[in-house]
């Protein structure tokens, strides 16, 4: 999508795919034939410029045909760089960082309200977490004990101008998110077992919001992308775009054979 939109967060995508490749692969329970419910679990993508991850993943589960991603940033077309309702299975428009968490607490309130006995998760990106909103959502969450809430970090340690810890520090991250009512449990993010394991133990502890801290590796998948903040938008050259593919098209073959 991006090699041919020549646009596109590459590194953010490559470490929240696993997420959201288990989100809603096991554990949520949405599908094209029960979106337009309001009985049914939501997600909501704060991390919105990672969205080539949600749209493959979309596309995936069934919500439109993949060819819809051919025209991925082109004239006239929905499939654009940040999430829109326009798009089949996009709960909500994102994209200004730190909207989201504000989203899916009143999504989980408003469930909660209601006697739904449905959840609501969320993906955050770290660097997103230096915006306030979070915060002031974080304690709203713990306030009305929302245990029907799950909230992702995507934690690759990475944003577009640098390491989080030296644009903004955000460490002692598991302390904060207790002192601000969470249930808390850390995970390797590009481990599918281990996603897997703890999402489907939501919630972590009855009458506390859940906070799932991933730790991925930006980039993760294609060596010369990992860890590397220039990628965090970056468009791959002909030469990278082929030895992107072949490194992935290894990776598969070989997880494929670990399995037979």
């Amino acid at each position: 999508m991006i090699k041919r939109a020549n646009t596109g967060h590459t590194a953010g995508s490559l470490s929240s795919v696993d997420i959201l490749n288990v989100l809603y692969n096991r554990i949520m329970g949405v599908t094209p034939a029960n979106f337009d419910a309001v009985a049914r679990d939501h997600y909501i993508q704060s991390k919105g410029h990672s969205v080539e991850a949600l749209y493959t993943v979309l596309a995936d589960a069934g919500f439109y045909s993949a060819a819809e991603l051919d025209t991925f940033s082109s004239g006239g077309s929905h499939w654009v760089g940040h999430p829109t309702r326009k798009v089949p299975g996009v709960e909500h428009n994102t994209g200004a960082l730190g909207h989201g968490l504000s989203v899916a607490v009143g999504l989980a309130l408003g469930m909660k309200k209601d006697g739904l006995p449905h959840r609501v998760f969320t993906l955050l990106g770290d660097g997103e977490l230096a915006e306030g909103s979070n915060w002031e959502a974080s304690m709203t969450a713990a306030h009305y004990k929302l245990d029907n809430l799950t909230v992702i970090v995507d934690r690759n340690d990475l944003q577009i101008t640098g390491l989080t810890e030296e644009v903004m520090a955000l460490e002692p991250l598991v302390d904060k998110f207790r002192a601000f009512g969470y249930a808390v449990r850390e995970v390797n993010g590009n481990d599918i077992p281990e996603l897997v394991e703890a999402l489907e133990g939501v919630p972590f502890v009855p009458g506390k919001p859940s906070l799932l801290l991933a730790h991925t590796v930006k980039g993760r998948g294609v060596s010369f992308i990992e860890n590397v903040a220039s990628w965090h938008h970056h468009v791959p050259s002909d030469e990278e775009f082929r030895l992107a593919l072949s490194e992935l098209d290894q990776a598969e073959a070989a997880l494929n054979g670990a399995h037979r």
